[in-house]
């Protein structure tokens, strides 16, 4: 039976992006998941951070024009790295039936890595999609990877993870094949 999948596009917003690595590449390729997913009737969820720095209806909170949600889309604000705590995010997916998240968006080692675990431990499969997630520039010697390491490190991460009765599947977006959802 094929999944029933949903594009996960989390915290895509303008004072994300103003910070992010690749963050034009990221957000074109994102678009162009979506364009695809929605031509192929599969839903769009972006979660969308609030709190300190990134306060609801100012301009580094707002989802950044080019993935601006449209009316058939869901919204899911939260307040942690996790999009499925405290927030409506699995009665969405339950919803819609869905099997499978297809996830991408800002930051790998925070809220993309934490979303995608929880999604495995909420019973989804789980495909990153490895082009498709980005983080924050690092200019200077830190503990953190550096950009494309960290996004490389993480990819291969969930190459590898093990989930009992989970698919886990790391994919470029050209290979995200959304026509295989009923």
């Amino acid at each position: 039976m094929p999944p029933v999948s949903v594009l996960l596009v989390i915290d895509m917003q303008n004072a994300a992006m103003a910070i992010a690595h690749r963050a034009a590449d990221t957000v074109s390729v994102i678009a162009g998941l979506r364009e695809r997913a929605l031509a192929e009737g599969v839903s769009v969820v972006l979660v969308q951070d609030q709190g300190e720095g990134l306060e609801p209806g100012t301009d580094g909170w707002r989802i950044v024009d080019e993935l601006a949600a449209t009316a058939a889309e869901s919204v899911v604000p939260k307040t942690s790295p996790d999009s499925f705590l405290g927030t409506g995010l699995d009665a969405i997916l339950k919803a819609v039936g869905a099997t499978e998240v297809v996830v991408t968006g800002f930051a790998t080692e925070v809220c993309v890595d934490t979303t995608a675990r929880q999604a495995l431990s909420h019973g989804y499969d789980v495909v990153l999609v490895a082009d498709g997630h980005t983080t924050s520039v690092r200019d200077g010697p830190e503990a953190y990877a550096p950009p494309d390491r960290s996004i490389a490190h993480h990819n291969e991460i969930f190459r590898n993870i093990r989930f009992p009765g989970r698919r886990v599947r790391v994919l470029p977006a050209a290979e995200v094949d959304f026509s295989l959802t009923p």
